[in-house]
């Protein structure tokens, strides 16, 4: 039987989750979301270079946008734990639908500015805080794991697909039309993604009888998070580590990338958008490399050597101002990024259990992102005195050394 299950699994491949309604569902609703999130990602720093030519701006803006998520995450997790998860997501996504709708309207009558920006960015952080863990926990419902090596990388590799394509059309449709039909666009891919969480049958989580919604009672299953974690040094030691890493790696995608193409160089919108889609193309060709096996070994060396290779990559965007190099760091980096994240996900889908998923992956996101929004500040404040290319040369070399200090350790280097 065991032969027979492998067989069937090797021939059936990468599309095989298909097969589930409720994968087919949340797959393509996320995977139009994602393109509507690639398509904000895009429009964000050019909208705000345009309003201040500012690295410092650029950085405000995603303090605003990250610190409401750091605020909240250690808590939602015990909501995604206790609620539906899956009204969880649709209530989300009703609100970020009605902020697209308010910024379409604030866009087109000419009254878009930075403290609506502000506003916008807030609120949308703070139901990213709910949605995020929310998702993660259905994913781990409805990814069995007769597909789940199959599920996490068609999933990966559509949202790679999304960042493929995404910022080139995004370029060309902010060419031939306006900020607000482009955000008109964005707000139809939250209807969308509304549309398939509809369709969704999952179940809510199991309750333990007598369950209360006290401080105390909070306080517990806060607590119980915690304690799964610390069952797993591959966890708590990366989700550490990550506070670290991704203060570099978003300060350059995130603040320094957009002002290199745009105000350094000097590149039009279209040569930022083939820019980020390189890395879509380098992580969509290692996702599809990683769904044809269903077992990867010393994954724990895998991904922090990916890393150490990730930092090189960012490191050497300082120097390569030439359209086609650029595009192959950012494949490269792409491609780093997603090993790990492959890695990543199917360690947490393996190691937590059901019932403490949401409050796992909340503290995995907040960890994540804790120091973000002094990050980009940070990066924002630097770039704009010591000069960009040095800040990028420096947070690319962060990242390089701390990863091979990851691998100094021995819950890293041995989790296989």
């Amino acid at each position: 039987m065991l032969q027979e299950v492998q067989t069937t699994t090797s021939k059936s491949g990468l599309f095989s989750p298909l097969k589930s309604r409720n994968f087919a569902a949340l797959w393509g609703g996320q995977t139009m979301s994602r393109f509507g999130d690639i398509l904000m990602n895009f429009m964000l720093p050019l909208i705000v270079y345009d309003l201040t030519a500012s690295t410092v701006e650029m950085g405000k803006m995603m303090m605003f946008l990250t610190l409401p998520q750091v605020i909240l995450l250690p808590f939602t997790g015990l909501l995604v734990d206790r609620l539906h998860r899956v009204r969880l997501m649709i209530f989300t996504d009703v609100i970020r639908f009605a902020l697209m709708a308010l910024l379409v309207a604030l866009s087109a009558t000419g009254h878009l500015n930075m403290a609506s920006l502000y506003l916008l960015a807030v609120i949308s952080g703070a139901m990213s805080a709910i949605f995020n863990p929310a998702y993660s926990a259905v994913r781990a419902q409805v990814f069995t794991p007769d597909i789940r090596n199959a599920a996490n990388s068609l999933t990966m590799s559509s949202s790679q697909v999304a960042s493929l394509v995404g910022p080139s059309l995004s370029g060309l449709l902010l060419g031939v039309t306006t900020y607000s039909v482009a955000l008109g666009i964005n707000a139809l891919t939250f209807a969308i993604s509304l549309g398939t969480l509809l369709m969704l049958r999952v179940s809510a989580p199991a309750q333990k009888g007598g369950q209360s919604w006290s401080i105390t009672s909070f306080a517990k299953d806060l607590a119980g998070g915690y304690q799964e974690l610390r069952k797993h040094a591959w966890l708590w030691m990366t989700i550490l580590a990550f506070c670290l890493f991704n203060i570099f790696t978003a300060g350059v995608l995130s603040v320094l990338l957009p002002w290199l193409v745009k105000q350094h160089l000097g590149w039009d919108g279209v040569s930022f958008g083939l820019v980020m889609s390189s890395g879509g193309v380098g992580a969509l060709v290692t996702a599809a490399i990683w769904g044809r096996r269903q077992v990867w070994k010393r994954r724990g060396m895998l991904a922090y050597l990916w890393i150490a290779g990730q930092g090189v990559f960012l490191f050497a965007m300082a120097f390569v101002h030439w359209l086609p190099g650029l595009m192959l760091l950012a494949a490269l980096e792409g491609a780093a990024g997603m090993v790990f994240g492959l890695i990543w996900e199917g360690s947490l889908q393996e190691l937590v259990p059901e019932e403490a998923f949401g409050r796992v992956v909340s503290l995995d996101i907040f960890g994540s992102i804790a120091l973000l929004p002094f990050g980009y500040l940070a990066t924002g404040i630097l770039a704009d005195k010591f000069g960009g290319l040095n800040v990028i040369m420096v947070e690319g070399a962060c990242v390089f050394v701390l990863a091979l200090f990851m691998l100094t350790l021995k819950p890293i280097r041995k989790f296989d």
